[in-house]
Formats: C-alpha cells, structure tokens, sequence
C-alpha cells in the first residue's frame, strides 16, 4: 500500500486544469470562497499563465506498472471523514452576442477570458498559443465544445459559499462580457441555432470526441456542442457511504431531471421533450452513459466500478504535449503496454484519471461523486440543486429515508424513469402515482436534511417549492410563454433567461 500511497502523491493536472469541485481528493477548508468577489478591487496584477490544460504527463516516471490494485486505491483516496466533506458545484452557460443572438466565437471567447484574467486576477490556461479556460485558487472555468462557458468551483463547506460563489462568476462573466455586447444564457439546450451554426472550439481532445461520436450514437454531437448542464460534487465517507449515496443518486436523477426540466427548444421551436438535454444521453454512447444497473448488485463497491470503467472504450492518451487518438481501444490493454495507438506505453494513474472523465453516466465516480442529470439554468437554479442533493446525501437520516424508499424499485422502473421523465416531467406515471408525487415526498427529505446540517440553508431550495407543487417545471412555463406572450418567437428565451 505505501508503494500505491507514493504514486498517489505524483504531482497531476488533470484535463481542462482543475475539475469539479476540482480534486475532491485534495480537499481542504477553501481559502476565502469569495476571493473572486474582492479579486477586481485588489489589484492591477495581470493573470498569468498556467502551463498545462491538457492533462500532463506525470512529473514522475512510473518505476513499475500499474496495477489494478492501485487504479482501485485511487477511488478509496476520496473517503474523508464527515467533517471534511466539501461541495463543488460546476454550471455551463451559452454566451451569444446581444444584437445577433448568435453564439460566439472562439475570438471573441479567448477575449473574455483575456479580460477576465485580467480584471479579476485569475491565471489564463493555455493549450499551445491559445488560451483555454482560466484558474484561481481551486475554482477553474474552462470551454465546453462548442463555446459553453464553464465555471467548475472550489469544494466549499456550506451552500451559501457556493451560492455567493455563482454570483461572484456570474457578476465577473457579465462585467466583462456587456462591454463586448455579449450575454450568456441559462437553458439546457441551444434553443436557436443549428449544429452548423456553433463554433468549435480549439482543443484537441475535442476533435477526437467530434471524430468518434457519429459512430457510436446518433446525438453525441448535440450533447458536445448544444448542451448545457449543471452538476454537483460530493464527497463520502467510506466504501459503503460512497454505494449508499451512487444508489440514492441514480434512482432519484430522473426526479432531479424533472424538477430542472430546462431544455423544451430547438432551432426555434419547440422539441417535443421538457428536457431535451437529458434525452440526448440516451442516444450518444451507451458504453459511457446511462443508469449502472450493477451499482444495484450485492457485489457492487469501489472494484467493480473500476472493472466497469476498465471496459468503457478510450478516448485519447496525452503524451509530449499531443493528443493520441485512441477511441474505441482498451485501458486494460493499455495497462499491458498493448495499445495500438501507442505500443510499449504504460499508463500512469494521471492516465486513469483522465480516462474517469471521459465516462458519462448519470452519476459518475471518481474520488467523489457527480450528480449530472440536470439541465442548465438561471441563478436561482443553480443554488437549488447542489442544496436538494446536500440536503438527501449529507444528512444520515435523509439518505437513509431514500434508500428504503427506493429499495424495491426494479430496474426496469429505474430505466423507465430515465427514459420518460425527459419528456413528461413531474406529470410521469410512476407506480400508483406520478413523479409529482416522488418529488414531494424528496423535497421534504431535502429540507429536512438542510435543517439538520444547522446552517440555514433551507431558503435555498423555495426556487423549485412551486415546480413540485404545482408539477409544473419550468419547461412547460417557458412553452407557455412561447405560446402566449412571446408569440411563439423563441428569440425571446434569450431576454428571458439571460444571466
């Protein structure tokens, strides 16, 4: 174990620089939270630069290969006690200029970036001469495909840190973005544009994504380029906690897809879904995404899921400062030396970890847990969802309630949710009632959750108090409008929702 401690220790930069809530395994108290707030009054410092985005090599060399034993030591490393769980929560957003609504280029991206850095003092990251997304402290923001602007942030100790921390970014991104007439946008999905209308975005690793998708699902083109998301990051105690709370959070992403429901346009229209966004998943690589029935299993824990990740088909391995195309080989291979793309390489654990970004189910493990089925949206929104998962996950007698609540469902149930819910929202038959009814009986759990953690944080979810009561997401509100008084000009949406 000492010989996997010391490879743990190796110095890594993980892809697109510091990931969600970045490194929940080195987490530690935040150093000022809201450092952003004060950063444009501190000083005249330019940012710097960050050398690597790109995942860099290993600042050691392997002295032995590495063996499943030690890919599984890397997920155990994530198990902290209670007192130093954390929240990170991360948020993309469309940015489109004001007057054309068109969305922006990669120009005039890195222009927003360049001021950010150097209005408010963060350091620029760049993959060779272009700058790619931005760090300061433990929160980065990085480009998504097709320009998504995205805020990954510290892991915080309560929700009203992460909340004054989205505000923070947004205040910056606006200040910097209204003086070059340009706006960002809360949706789930691109409400206007066509695939051919969204720029691309500079980044190798993108391109081999963009190469492989078509061959592996009809929709992973859409999800790269005109979606939007907002996930929450979560820490856990032991190997048990981590399998109570992936259970709890995969039976219950549908109910958070329904209650986030943020995605019911395309290219000027409606789509025929509340959150088109979610239902994309469903149809862009089913070897990476989806529902992990065998999280269910008796045998389920930290080595079966890195047996399941072992079988998820690569994407790339990063060496000499270059993307290696390796979609579709094997990781298991790649441990043997065996890779096709690079024969003789051994993977170093920076490689595993780059490898665990590259899966996307529902709700993804890496030293931490990812909450992924909700659509982007306003500000409000983006401070409800990380307290509705802190109130069921980090309060013992809440997760408890969801897990004998949840405990007969069938897979088959669990699947049907995924695959309804994304079209009919708080309004699908479930058992001998309907989401709506779900959602109710959740949100109770949640806030008593929130009350129990003693910080008043219970304010925090009224944003979606009158979705679950009425069963109305905000989808059909935004279609009702679009129906009533936007005369069906979907252009309105961009007004509506802008940041």
């Amino acid at each position: 174990m000492a010989a996997v401690a010391s490879r743990l220790a190796v110095a890594r930069v993980s892809p697109d620089g510091a990931r969600p809530g970045a490194e929940a395994g080195r987490r530690g108290r935040p150093a000022g939270f809201a450092a952003a707030a004060v950063a444009g009054r501190r000083g005249r410092r330019r940012g710097g630069a960050v050398k690597a985005s790109p995942p860099t090599e290993e600042a050691v060399q392997m002295t032995e290969p590495l063996t499943k034993d030690d890919l599984v030591a890397y997920l155990v490393s994530g198990c902290k006690p209670k007192e130093n769980w954390r929240i990170g929560t991360e948020h993309e957003k469309f940015g489109f200029e004001v007057d054309t609504l068109r969305p922006i280029k990669y120009d005039q991206i890195r222009d927003i970036l360049n001021g950010l850095a150097e209005r408010f003092d963060w350091d620029k990251i760049m993959e060779g001469s272009n700058v790619i997304g931005l760090k300061q402290g433990k929160q980065s923001i990085s480009l998504e495909p097709g320009g998504q602007f995205e805020l990954s942030g510290a892991p915080l100790e309560t929700l009203h840190q992460t909340c004054a921390e989205v505000n923070s970014h947004l205040y910056q991104v606006k200040a910097v973005g209204e003086e070059m007439g340009i706006g960002f946008l809360g949706l789930g999905f691109q409400p206007k544009w066509a695939l051919s209308d969204i720029p691309i975005m500079p980044k190798g690793r993108y391109e081999i994504m963009r190469n492989y998708m078509p061959k592996v699902g009809t929709l992973g083109l859409d999800m790269m380029f005109r979606t939007c998301t907002v996930q929450v990051n979560l820490d856990f105690s032991s190997e048990q906690d981590m399998i109570n709370k992936f259970r709890v959070g995969l039976a219950l992403q549908p109910i958070a897809t329904a209650i986030f429901a943020n995605s019911p346009f395309k290219e000027g229209k409606p789509n025929g879904f509340l959150s088109l966004r979610s239902h994309i998943w469903t149809d862009t690589d089913n070897n990476r995404a989806g529902m992990l029935p065998f999280v269910f299993d008796e045998s389920f824990g930290f080595e079966r899921y890195v047996d399941y990740a072992l079988d998820v088909p690569m994407y790339f391995v990063y060496r000499n400062k270059k993307y290696i195309d390796c979609t579709g080989m094997s990781f298991r291979d790649f441990m043997q030396g065996k890779l096709p793309s690079a024969p003789g390489e051994l993977p170093t654990l920076n490689d595993w970890e780059n490898h665990l970004t590259t899966i996307f189910p529902e709700v993804r493990l890496k030293r931490y847990l990812e909450m992924r089925g909700a659509d982007g949206g306003p500000w409000r929104r983006l401070c409800a969802l990380p307290a509705f998962w802190v109130g069921l996950l980090y309060d013992e007698e809440s997760l408890q309630s969801i897990l004998d609540m949840t405990f007969d469902w069938t897979k088959e149930e669990r699947e049907m949710l995924r695959r309804k819910v994304p079209v009919t929202g708080l309004k699908t038959p479930f058992r001998d009632g309907y989401v709506r009814d779900l959602a109710e009986e959740v949100l109770k759990l949640a806030k008593k959750g929130l009350e129990r953690r003693g910080y008043k944080e219970v304010g925090f979810l009224r944003e979606v108090d009158e979705v679950v009561r009425t069963g109305v997401t905000p989808a059909e509100r935004l279609l009702n409008l679009y129906e009533t008084k936007w005369q069906r000009n979907v252009d309105r949406v961009f007004e509506h929702l802008l940041y």
